[in-house]
């Protein structure tokens, strides 16, 4: 269901500062130690791709799981977050847990295929290591040491 990408896309990373890239890495290198720096810093810009596809949507999106997790770390800096939402979207980009309606809005794999096209479609790379669910039965976000469990070895 992924959607072919007319112009070479970008890479989200560059939309926040390296400081905080690297106050992030740490954070999320200190919760899960199994985690590669370079995985980490894929992770941020998956995230980050992720935040761009929420603001540029018409609809509501889902983060995977471990993209949710990125999510989090970022959250937590609320200063910074706050800032980056205002200077990047013009807008505060809330985070609302939650389940959507399956039938008004796909399940949980129907709706993150449709967040993957939407990042593609907003323009940023996809890097499906952080989407593996779509190639998977339906998921939730319970972390159950499956295979995009950050607790996964």
């Amino acid at each position: 269901m992924t959607t072919a990408q007319e112009h070479p896309a970008t890479d989200a990373r560059t939309l926040l500062n390296a400081e905080m890239r690297a106050t992030l890495m740490s954070n999320m290198l200190d919760k899960f130690p199994q985690l590669t720096k370079e995985r980490a810093d894929r992770g941020i810009g998956q995230m980050l791709a992720f935040l761009s596809a929420c603001d540029y949507a018409d609809r509501p999106l889902s983060p995977s799981p471990l993209v949710d997790d990125f999510w989090h770390a970022f959250l937590l800096h609320t200063k910074a977050y706050a800032e980056f939402c205002e200077s990047t979207f013009g807008r505060f980009l809330h985070h609302q847990p939650g389940f959507l309606d399956k039938e008004e809005h796909g399940g949980g794999k129907r709706l993150r295929a449709l967040t993957v096209d939407s990042i593609i479609l907003a323009g940023y790379e996809i890097d499906m290591e952080f989407w593996p669910e779509l190639d998977l039965a339906e998921c939730s976000q319970c972390h159950a040491n499956c295979s995009d469990s950050p607790n996964h070895p």
